[in-house]
Order: C-alpha cells, then sequence, then structure tokens
C-alpha cells in the first residue's frame, strides 16, 4: 500500500485493531471476574429447607 494517505491508513487500522482487542480482553477478564465472585456469592448464601442442593 503506497499513497500520500498510506499511513493514515495503517495507523487508523491499527488503532482500530488494539481498541477492539482491547475490549475483548476487557471481556474476558470481567466474566472471570464476575464468575468468581457469583461463586462466592452462591456459596455464602444460608441454605433453605427444601433446596434440592
Amino acid at each position: 500500500m503506497s499513497g500520500p494517505h498510506a499511513g493514515f491508513i495503517l495507523a487508523a487500522y491499527a488503532i482500530g485493531f488494539a481498541v477492539v482487542a482491547g475490549v475483548i480482553l476487557w471481556t474476558i477478564l470481567d466474566h472471570r471476574i464476575q464468575s468468581k465472585a457469583l461463586a462466592e456469592l452462591e456459596a455464602r448464601r444460608p441454605r433453605r429447607r427444601g433446596d434440592a442442593r
């Protein structure tokens, strides 16, 4: 790719890729954190009579 705007286009693609990769990584990490928090809450919840668990 060459031309007067090649640098701008490549930079835009690189920034776009970095943003999308960052959002995907953030989502994966947040999912792990929330899953751990949910597991802790479920472990602490009081058991009631009639619970199947």
